[in-house]
């Protein structure tokens, strides 16, 4: 796999992108001397013994209470321990080591005060691959994502635990295996290390970068559902949405209409379809759909001007000689941009299932009953269709957003949070019901054509309906169900469907 050589604020989205998917990371050497200088700007503080927040005094509630230099490293170290208090399953190794990574090029702005060795571990970690245990719930996304990052720094520390190689194992064993020492943390750096937003921005990412996809397949089984119920590609015609100027709608209803250009199946419906106008999840498409292509990049500027930036609390000027307590720590930027992804997700589900739900109604689509050959013996698409109106239902029950809450913590210290971390945490829950979904509707649509034999789709959608059928065949009568979706959904999540239409999509970089 590549490496990313991180260049800190000045991070584009693709290099996370691979991050997430499993590239090495590096970071750039031009950028040491910062972190030296910011280092050294906190030494110096600390020798002169003025008060000053997050470096000699307690923290939240408890920053009037100043700390002597014999405790400083006591202090640092209390920090982590106390604030590891997360609760829940651990977060997915994939979105630790991207957490690892943001924490990483957020340090490394030369801002926030840790030393090299800091730094230095953080990527030994990347390198060596361990990925601290971190409980995924406990945070409420302000004053940074204090449980999951103490988690993290724990490990750093020689305590709690780590996966290394897939297996749980004690932090300090961890640690022994790859000969790294435990770390003593100096001033600031627990703080330093718990304060930020990078659990919240990880959960937020790796939920964009998972819906990138769906949406894309979803671009494509759209095509395919079309065909399937002897749609109309006219309401994909270019000149519509001119008119009406939406970046996203004008790239999908161009796809769409390259995704179903010479299809014999379109051209039936010119010659012999009484049908004036399809439903809305047919001739809308391009409305919803491109709408959703603007928010996810909307989410993704937001997300990526976030990846890049400096979110913990206090800052260190080194250059001024000034170390400035403000909030860049609180979430909410994160928390409207995980909204708008659980927004998309939640529209690309519910088009898709109405495509489902049209096919395998004969009123609707002029194909036998639930797409099965013999109707009443064989009951064919009925469930599946039950199975992708309960994941829709169960992804709107969760998209309500996140970011309109709040509760106050820290003795009212913190009264006012982003609940950014669940808002994103939910992101990848929702996306795999989303897929599911998808999976369905690649079914029903290739067995929809399957009908209109000997007459062929596009050949885009000609090599996707054979490439599922390399795991799938065509539904003659009832079997297993369980095992075709799941062949479908392995197919989605390995990119294989958008790999066999081979024709560019839209993703979020435009």
């Amino acid at each position: 796999m590549t490496s990313i050589t991180l260049e800190p604020g000045r991070i584009p989205l693709d290099a996370w992108r691979a991050i997430y998917r499993g590239a090495g990371v590096a970071l750039d050497a031009s950028v040491r001397p910062a972190i030296a200088r910011s280092a050294e700007a906190v030494a110096s503080i600390v020798a002169k013994g003025e008060p000053i927040y997050g470096i000699n005094t307690g923290f939240g509630k408890l920053a009037s209470i100043q700390i002597g230099l014999h405790e400083l490293e006591t202090l640092q170290r209390n920090i982590v321990l106390s604030h590891a208090a997360g609760v829940g399953e651990p977060m997915p190794v994939p979105v630790a080591r991207l957490m690892m990574a943001l924490k990483l090029a957020s340090l490394a702005r030369g801002a926030s005060g840790v030393k090299l060795e800091t730094i230095d571990m953080l990527l030994a970690f990347l390198d060596k691959g361990i990925t601290p245990v971190v409980p995924a719930q406990g945070s409420v996304g302000a004053s940074g994502d204090l449980a999951p990052l103490a988690h993290m720094t724990t490990v750093m520390i020689g305590v709690g635990e780590a996966f290394v190689d897939g297996v749980r194992i004690p932090a300090a064993k961890a640690l022994a295996q790859a000969g790294l020492k435990p770390l003593t943390l100096g001033a600031k750096e627990g703080l330093a290390l718990l304060n930020g937003t990078q659990f919240s921005t990880a959960n937020a990412l790796a939920g964009l970068f998972e819906t990138e996809r769906l949406f894309q397949t979803a671009l494509v089984t759209g095509a395919l559902s079309t065909d399937a119920a002897r749609g109309s590609d006219a309401p994909f015609d270019r000149r519509i949405h001119d008119l009406r100027g939406h970046a996203g709608q004008r790239e999908v209803g161009a796809v769409l209409l390259t995704l179903m250009a010479g299809s014999a199946i379109r051209q039936s419906h010119l010659t012999g379809d009484d049908r004036v106008q399809d439903p809305y999840c047919l001739r809308c498409q391009p409305q919803v759909m491109g709408a959703c292509l603007d928010l996810l990049r909307q989410a993704a500027a937001t997300l990526t001007i976030e990846a890049n930036g400096v979110s913990d609390n206090p800052l260190v000027f080194a250059d001024d000689g000034e170390v400035i307590s403000g909030g860049n720590f609180h979430a909410e930027p994160v928390a409207f941009a995980a909204d708008m992804i659980a927004m998309a997700i939640c529209e690309i589900g519910s088009l898709s299932e109405r495509r489902i739900t049209l096919l395998t109604d004969p009123a609707l689509s002029r194909l036998p009953a639930f797409l099965t050959p013999k109707p009443g013996l064989n009951s064919g698409f009925m469930i599946p269709q039950v199975t992708a109106a309960a994941l829709v239902s169960e992804n709107k029950q969760s998209a309500f957003p996140a970011s309109v809450d709040s509760i106050p913590t820290s003795a009212n210290q913190e009264d006012h949070v982003s609940m950014a971390a669940h808002g994103a945490r939910r992101l990848i829950r929702m996306a795999e019901n989303l897929t599911g979904v998808i999976g369905i509707e690649l079914l029903a649509a290739a067995q929809g054509c399957d009908f209109h034999k000997p007459l062929a789709s596009s050949a885009p959608l000609e090599a996707v309906r054979d490439r599922l059928r390399r795991e799938v065949p065509t539904l003659e009568d009832d079997r297993y169900f369980h095992p075709d979706m799941a062949a479908a959904n392995a197919l989605i999540r390995a990119g294989e469907i958008i790999k066999a239409a081979d024709h560019a999509l839209p993703g979020l970089e435009g």
